[in-house]
């Protein structure tokens, strides 16, 4: 089965004197219907010059969080890319499945 990927917002850090979003606290979850696996992190956002071109922060949504992360992430000045987190996930619930470490000692 393919692996199927839910993003979802934690929080959102703003300032408080204009409802700009700072930052995005965002997760990750996967899931190929038997195995999962899930990851977090924050992302900074850009802000605009003008206090005029924010959208209001009651009437942010978590569908425009998620694409302002994924257009983030997926821009030159980051080190990580939707496609990299969803990639990192796919390999850990393939461990999963078949793992190729463990843990413990050989004694009892």
């Amino acid at each position: 089965m393919a692996t199927t990927y839910t993003w979802a917002v934690n929080t959102l850090g703003r300032k408080l004197s204009n409802g700009a979003v700072l930052s995005v606290h965002w997760s990750c979850y996967a899931t190929d219907g038997t195995y999962s696996d899930s990851c977090y992190g924050e992302q900074a956002l850009d802000q605009p010059e003008d206090d005029s071109e924010l959208t209001p922060y009651a009437d942010l949504t978590s569908e425009w969080a998620i694409n302002a992360v994924k257009a983030k992430l997926n821009s030159e000045d980051s080190t990580n890319s939707v496609a990299s987190i969803e990639a990192a996930l796919d390999a850990r619930i393939t461990e999963q499945k078949t793992p190729t470490y463990g843990t413990g000692v050989p004694w009892s």
